[in-house]
């Protein structure tokens, strides 16, 4: 299944492998990503590009976890961009701590694709 859409994807990731995989997989599908691999490089590409759709946010970064990138773009930069938390914090409640904290969606690591594919559909409508 091939998607396109004019909306980008930002990838937030310390793990230049993580954004390696997750960019080839979602190019070769019709995708165009921008990829940061700090939080606040993340906030300078939000706050510098308005053609963002969704984000997709590793929760387990060493400077400024997901949790507090996720209240950051929220509260200060007062975005409502949809954000899907990626971790591989697969634990009985972390699914739920990440929607409290803002979150649209969760997604555990290894990323299921067509999971992934899923949840895109929804919020790059």
């Amino acid at each position: 299944m091939t998607t396109t859409s004019s909306k980008d994807i930002l990838l937030i990731d310390d793990d230049n492998r993580n954004i390696f995989a997750l960019k080839a997989v979602l190019k070769s599908k019709g995708f165009n990503c921008l990829t940061a691999t700090t939080a606040e490089d993340g906030f300078k590409e939000l706050s510098r590009q308005n053609n963002v759709g969704v984000v997709l946010l590793d929760m387990m970064m060493p400077e400024m976890d997901g949790y507090e990138a996720i209240h950051f773009i929220r509260q200060d930069l007062k975005s409502t961009i949809p954000i899907i938390a990626v971790t591989a914090q697969a634990m009985h409640g972390d699914k739920e701590k990440c929607l409290a904290a803002g979150a649209d969606a969760y997604l555990p690591k290894p990323v299921d694709v067509d999971q992934l594919l899923l949840l895109l559909q929804r919020y790059l409508k």
